[in-house]
């Protein structure tokens, strides 16, 4: 079947707090009137991802439209989970026109792109582009290294490390499948650091990819649907670091969820935040809390120590509680953490 029949599909990947849902958010609400569908892949049993996207409000995307993937990351249950959704939403009496899927921070995008071959839905679906949103700051800062060389030489300086990080790797491998780079918070480096982050991200690249800079994932849905990649056909240019290995799994990382009490600013719920990721590794928060006195609940995202929040849309009425989402790399003291949160 020509690839013009088949219903396009644009995979946003990324590391933990790139900005991916913001980007989508931004997609939704730019849509022009198409029909679109969005699958989003929760690292963690608490939708904050998805809540995100409902509050957009559009009608060319309506509640129904935005399916939650819960179970593991996409790239470890294609068969349960992803196919399934995509089915789903294709055999919808109005299916959708373009179809948006967000991979969570640790998924691995090669092995989604290879499930577009699968003979349930070949004929159907096809991988318009690849998109990795990248935390400019948080590269720039040294927190995820992408220079293959610069990370090489300090693991052989560093006496007491013998494994291979995973992070980088994880990081690497959305590079490595990219049909389109998102420098994502761009507004937070210097021009010198701009293009510093964008040299090490070319050099990662193992092919001419696009490079655009933003802010607040604020690109024009031009530039970001209708790519024509056809990236399931093109799988021989898309290097992984996993190519040769099994099962993809991330028994690095751990997540819990940590109700939490009515706060009675959000600078206090900052001030808490950054005390935690300071003490600790915490690689990501999200979710969202209750000020005291406030009709609409706040929505806090953290990476590292970088909080931002924003007032998000109302409480639902039998559901005003806060809590929040927090990812690290296991070890961490999960005690420790929620009595600096909570308080």
């Amino acid at each position: 079947m020509n690839a013009l029949s088949k219903v396009p599909c644009t995979i946003v990947t990324g590391f933990l707090g790139a900005g991916k849902t913001t980007l989508v958010r931004h997609v939704l609400e730019n849509a022009d009137g198409r029909r679109l569908a969005v699958i989003v892949n929760e690292f963690g049993d608490v939708g904050i991802d998805g809540e995100i996207l409902r509050g957009c409000g559009v009608e060319s995307c309506p509640e129904d439209s935005i399916v939650e993937l819960a179970n593991g990351c996409l790239c470890c249950t294609v068969a349960d989970d992803f196919v399934p959704a995509l089915k789903g939403l294709l055999d919808r009496p109005s299916p959708p026109e373009h179809i948006v899927i967000e991979t969570s921070g640790l998924a691995l995008p090669k092995p989604l792109v290879k499930a577009f071959n699968w003979p349930e839905i070949a004929s159907r679906v096809t991988v318009d582009g690849v998109v990795a949103v990248v935390d400019g700051a948080a590269v720039a800062a040294g927190r995820f290294a992408d220079d293959p060389e610069a990370l090489a030489r300090q693991r052989a300086e560093d006496a007491s490390l013998d494994h291979d990080n995973p992070l980088e790797e994880v990081f690497e491998d959305q590079l490595l499948c990219a049909d389109l780079v998102i420098l994502n918070k761009a507004d937070l480096l210097s021009a010198d650091q701009r293009e510093s982050v964008a040299a090490e991200i070319g050099r990662t690249l193992p092919r001419a990819v696009k490079v655009v800079e933003t802010e607040n994932g604020r690109v024009p849905v031009r530039v970001l649907l209708g790519l024509g990649a056809e990236a399931e056909s093109d799988l021989d240019r898309r290097p992984s670091h996993h190519d040769l290995e099994g099962e993809h799994d991330h028994e690095d990382f751990d997540t819990f969820i940590l109700d939490l009490p009515t706060f009675s600013s959000p600078q206090q719920v900052v001030d808490r935040l950054v005390r935690a990721a300071e003490a600790h590794d915490i690689l990501r928060m999200k979710g969202f809390v209750d000020i005291a006195g406030k009709a609409m609940r706040l929505l806090v995202q953290g990476v590292g120590a970088r909080i931002q929040h924003q007032y998000d849309r109302k409480w639902p009425a039998d559901a005003r509680r806060g809590r929040l989402v927090v990812i690290a790399e296991k070890g961490f003291d999960r005690d420790a953490i929620s009595e600096l949160i909570r308080g």
